[in-house]
């Protein structure tokens, strides 16, 4: 369709003017002619170009679109206002949201800091959950795709390869072929396999490589051999390219590149919180190494991949279901041994049911608490010996494959502390004890557990004492060296 002018009107709509040309489709700012009509928000019209030559994939594109943008809702996609139909003009109007697409950083003459990239990935991580918590995975992410706030938090755009597992995939019944952006594809969309969550990681972690190197981790295939490749291909290691990149970040980008899907993070909300809490992350061979992978890996890899076909995704939800956050708020004061004990066993039965769920220990400690002074060096060793209690505390859960972290937060609202950290870092269950307020108060006060249940925006586990009796002493001898009885803290 051809462009159009400032000052037309259409379906009730006055185009103000154009605001991006692109091969797909003309985005324009547009109000409603009729004044009286506000939606409170700026609007923005997506008109997409439509000729005779263009293939069917572009209409069909169109309606994908249409039909996701009606399903989704949340501050991480622009809101839906009209569509016009294919008969007369097809467009899209939606809400116009201030912001940086990441090409934005990928054009600077420097490159970011690295504490600065995974900020933003970390954004994008956290907008790629929301989707596949509406059970809606993206399959287009790439930096054009992604806006970035000026508070920071990111919005996913053009949905027109997207598949909702609740609506037909029209476009897989329409075409049988790799269906994506040839740089960002994940492996598994080479050969069909549409639906998969992991797919928008493996995109991010594309990403992540060229705003980290400069590089594109598998060029840009336009051959269905060449983007088969990376059924079996690792790309050059991060490092090797620049040196300079922590390990732990190399960690990160290889596991969302890893050609099978199941050996990539099984959620977006895992590959957030690796980001934001870097320190935590272990380092594998995946992040030191700095050669190429050998032939005889390739090999058996592509003979794997030779014989994989198109199959269906289970829900998105369902999948990162299985493989929860689980945060554990763990007492360091004025709480029985027997309250500890039973923790470690309700965390142990959760985690049991959940492999590949990861496990945050967390501690609430008031301001102040970590130091009678203000010396920094005295504080980080008061989080340290926290830390380390932590990890004294839950070592007996006996967890192989599990990650564990550790963190203390500083708060005088412990509550309100637990709810915050399950909200940023996107916990499905919260597992702690049913009295933590502190024994000789919950009487009169309302207790920490019931402030956090009522507030809480995932699945809360209060867990009541339960020791056996001839375990008793057993248990007390082990556990009070481990707690510091002196210490004044509220949870």
């Amino acid at each position: 369709m051809k462009l159009l002018e400032p000052g037309a009107e259409l379906d009730g709509f006055t185009i103000e003017a154009c605001i991006h040309s692109g091969g797909m489709a003309h985005i324009y700012h547009v109000r409603y002619t009729e004044g009286a009509r506000n939606p409170g928000f700026p609007l923005a019209m997506k008109v997409p170009r439509m000729t005779a030559g263009d293939g069917a994939e572009n209409i069909v594109s169109f309606e994908v679109e249409h039909l996701i943008m009606q399903a989704l809702a949340g501050s991480h996609v622009p809101r839906f206002v009209a569509a016009g139909d294919l008969e007369n003009v097809p467009y899209l109007v939606m809400e116009y949201i201030e912001g940086k697409t990441l090409d934005h950083w990928l054009d600077l003459p420097e490159r970011p800091s690295v504490s600065e990239i995974a900020q933003l990935s970390a954004a994008v991580a956290t907008a790629a959950h929301s989707l596949h918590q509406q059970n809606t995975v993206h399959l287009d992410l790439k930096p054009a795709n992604v806006l970035i706030r000026p508070d920071g938090s990111a919005v996913l755009f053009d949905f027109g390869l997207s598949c909702n597992a609740l609506y037909p995939d029209l476009l897989a019944e329409q075409l049988r072929k790799a269906i994506g952006s040839p740089t960002w594809i994940a492996p598994e969309q080479v050969v069909g396999v549409r639906g998969d969550p992991r797919s928008d990681i493996f995109a991010i972690g594309v990403m992540l490589y060229e705003l980290l190197t400069g590089e594109l981790p598998f060029g840009s295939p336009q051959t269905q051999a060449g983007m088969r490749q990376r059924l079996w291909m690792d790309p050059v290691p991060p490092r090797k390219l620049k040196p300079e990149l922590p390990e732990w970040m190399q960690e990160v980008i290889m596991r969302c590149l890893e050609p099978e899907a199941a050996k990539r993070y099984p959620s977006a909300a895992h590959l957030a919180f690796d980001l934001r809490h870097p320190e935590q992350i272990t380092i594998t061979a995946r992040g030191r190494n700095v050669k190429a992978t050998g032939f005889r890996t390739h090999f058996k890899r592509w003979i794997k991949a030779a014989g994989m076909q198109y199959k269906p995704s289970p829900l998105p939800t369902e999948q990162i279901e299985e493989v929860p956050i689980v945060m554990v708020a763990v007492p360091n004061k004025d709480v029985t041994d027997a309250t500890l004990y039973s923790l470690r066993q309700a965390v142990a039965r959760s985690m049991g049911t959940r492999p590949g769920a990861q496990l945050a220990c967390v501690t609430v400690i008031s301001p102040g608490q970590t130091s009678g002074t203000s010396d920094a060096n005295s504080e980080t060793s008061a989080q340290r010996k926290y830390i380390s209690t932590l990890r004294q505390w839950a070592q007996p859960l006996d967890l192989p494959g599990t990650q564990i972290s550790y963190q203390v937060l500083e708060s005088s609202d412990v509550a309100q502390a637990l709810i915050n950290y399950a909200k940023g870092n996107h916990v499905s269950v919260i597992v702690m004890g049913a009295a933590t307020h502190g024994l000789r108060t919950q009487r009169f006060v309302a207790t920490v557990p019931i402030k956090v249940a009522i507030d809480a925006p995932c699945t809360i586990i209060l867990v009541k004492q339960a020791l056996p009796f001839e375990l008793l002493a057993e248990q007390a001898e082990k556990l009070k060296p481990m707690w510091n009885k002196d210490l004044d803290a509220p949870f």
